[in-house]
């Protein structure tokens, strides 16, 4: 890939690993990573490093965090003459935009365990020119509020959802709301800006991974233009 393309094309690196006690599996992790299809440029060695790396601390993560719990709870249903659980996580990946020097993609970790899930969502956006990542700010005018506005687009969102029935929050979302913002929690589409908040974080957990969405040209958010275009 040329270090000025506009876009870029990938392709997916799959990985899969299973840990057991006793002969038995007790955790499956699956991994799907994007990786460009041309990896000769300085850019597209650098996003590959990225995710490839990004793979491995996945990998470590579930046999130094997950695989403990699975074998405890598996080794406890042994010996109660329980039911045996199977633990499984899967790290997936969505590629949102790839167009005009950026690309940006949401990836996410699903635990399950029984009748347990755990969610988490990570969202990256890239400059293709120079090969690092675009940060928040650069969606915005200098001196924008952006923390107010996306904090106050949220809300609206939020208020029109539970008016309608169609998602449920804490009692105390407009707080928790606050207190658990995180600017790294964005990625782009063509057609604008979307920002989320973890699962349980503001809402229950069936509600999974609240996202908002801010179109370019609305409140302020426009279209990054990435430095370093010849």
């Amino acid at each position: 890939m040329d270090d000025s393309t506009q876009a870029l094309t990938t392709e997916t690196f799959a990985a899969e690993r299973e840990w057991t006690v006793d002969g038995i599996p007790v955790l499956t992790a699956k991994l799907f990573l994007p990786r460009p299809a041309e990896r000769c440029g300085r850019t597209a060695r650098r996003i590959d490093r990225f995710y490839q790396l990004q793979g491995k601390s996945y990998l470590r993560y579930c046999e130094g965090w997950l695989f403990p719990q699975a074998a405890a709870e598996f080794r406890q249903a042994l010996a109660g003459s329980g039911v045996l659980p199977c633990h499984r996580a899967e790290l997936t990946y969505c590629v949102t935009c790839s167009e005009c020097g950026v690309w940006s993609v949401r990836t996410q970790m699903l635990e399950t365990a029984g009748a347990r899930r755990t969610l988490m969502q990570r969202g990256d956006t890239w400059n293709l020119f120079t090969g690092w990542p675009i940060p928040l700010a650069d969606c915005f005018p200098r001196h924008f509020p952006i923390r107010r506005t996306l904090l106050k687009t949220a809300e609206e969102d939020i208020r029109r959802q539970e008016s309608s029935g169609t998602a449920a929050y804490h009692e105390a979302w407009r707080q928790e709301l606050r207190r658990t913002y995180n600017r790294e929690n964005f990625y782009l589409a063509p057609d604008g800006l979307r920002f989320f908040w973890q699962m349980n974080a503001v809402a229950p957990s069936a509600e999974g991974v609240p996202t908002f969405s801010l179109p370019f040209s609305d409140g302020g958010c426009r279209w990054p233009v990435p430095a370093g275009r010849s």
